[in-house]
């Protein structure tokens, strides 16, 4: 590495992906320094986004989390995740390479799979003096590319006190900073807080998990089945930190089975008849509330090795946008959806024979690469004072969870 110019290591080394870069740190201090600068980390998520190269599926399910590269879907890696004896961590979105970790709605981290490096969130508690459930507590990550920072929304809205016809009905919405390393509550304006408070309305927990789309996490709000009410889509600003509405395409006000994602950024509603096929809605141009573009883009038939579709994510185009990589129901049904002859698919993903779900994941260094590296890189901690890094804001990220298998 002596020989080569640090200009063409630089173009090598963007090139690569996150975990590779992770074991060239120890090659020399120059390569250190590179890989650890803000700079670098800024310009390789840059290029991997805009390349698409890279690419990975995360697996997720009880206690497991696996990633697959898109182009060796037979190459399966399990991922070394942070989990306390006892409990059931589970995934809540993922946004730039980094994946939302939740064990209870009071212990929450923010993990990158591809380095390793974990920065769990200071506790917060739930305010609210009813009852809570599980059920009750919906999550977002997204990045806020006004204020660059990653943030964390927690909402609860309980339904328990419903059967007793309390109004009005109990809600909570905190948001975490990364840059300031605290929550801080939303107090709500009162035409939102109405959609929260009013009995007709309740957010689906399966799909409860935040959608970010033109810097805005969002979430559907289903109206209840038989009652005089029409769906709605909330959006949480990451920016201005409020909590806003988005139009809903009139056609589907009434619909009584729906879904939220989003594809290639832009923000999708996924409208199911559930034994023969998905219709795809999808935003084109994003004015939050006064948002009326909603284009009806394609359908996707129910295949015919699947009983049913109870759930259906749009998740990425291929590079040529010709297709689009689809799941169906779980990850064991990850199908590419062809846009011209409308057939569908499979890839084959070795091992993948339980209902794991599926995200994808970018191959990034955000959060740095310092501590949690694997065993046999040990000698690299043992050289941390040699190969110093630049102390940009490490100063707020904590150790984290123990890793545990």
């Amino acid at each position: 590495m002596a020989n080569i110019p640090m200009d063409i290591v630089d173009d090598m080394f963007h090139r690569l992906p996150a975990s590779t870069l992770v074991r060239f740190r120890v090659l020399s201090k120059p390569c250190f320094s590179l890989i650890d600068s803000p700079e670098f980390v800024a310009s390789q998520l840059k290029r991997t986004l805009e390349t698409g190269d890279n690419l990975m599926i995360l697996l997720r399910g009880p206690r497991i989390l696996r990633t697959v590269y898109l182009d060796s879907p037979d190459k399966v890696s399990d991922v070394e995740h942070p989990l306390q004896a006892g409990g059931l961590t589970e995934v809540f979105g993922s946004c730039n390479g980094l994946v939302g970790l939740i064990n209870s709605p009071v212990d929450i981290a923010i993990f990158n799979p591809s380095t390793r490096k974990i920065h769990r969130l200071p506790a917060e508690p739930i305010d609210l003096t009813v009852k809570i459930t599980l059920e009750d507590v919906f999550y977002g990550l997204g990045y806020d590319s006004v204020n660059n920072d990653y943030k964390v929304v927690r909402m609860v809205q309980s339904k328990v006190d419903r059967s007793k016809k309390r109004f009005p009905v109990p809600f909570e919405i905190k948001v975490f900073s990364l840059k300031r390393n605290s929550w801080k509550e939303i107090h709500l304006r009162f035409e939102v807080l109405i959609l929260f408070i009013n009995p007709y309305y309740h957010l689906l927990y399966r799909r409860g998990n935040g959608v970010l789309a033109s810097n805005s996490l969002h979430w559907i709000l289903p109206r209840s089945q038989g009652d005089v009410a029409f769906n709605t889509i909330v959006r949480f600003d990451l920016a201005s930190e409020e909590l806003g509405v988005v139009s809903f395409p009139r056609d589907l006000y009434c619909e009584d089975n729906m879904d939220i994602g989003v594809l290639d950024g832009l923000l999708c509603l996924m409208c199911y008849e559930e034994f023969s096929h998905v219709d795809i809605w999808v935003l084109t141009e994003y004015k939050g509330y006064h948002s009326r573009s909603w284009t009806k883009m394609f359908r996707v038939p129910k295949p015919d090795d699947v009983e049913s579709l109870e759930l259906l994510r749009p998740l990425m185009y291929s590079k040529d946008k010709t297709k689009i990589l689809m799941e169906i129901n779980n990850a064991m049904n990850l199908m590419w959806f062809d846009l011209e002859s409308k057939t569908l698919t499979r890839v084959g993903i070795k091992d993948c024979d339980n209902p794991y779900s599926a995200e994808i994941l970018v191959s990034s260094l955000v959060l740095g690469c310092n501590g949690d590296l694997p065993k046999k890189e040990g000698k690299a901690r043992g050289d941390k004072k040699k190969y110093k890094s630049n102390k940009r804001g490490d100063g707020f990220l904590s150790k984290g969870f123990k890793l545990k298998l």
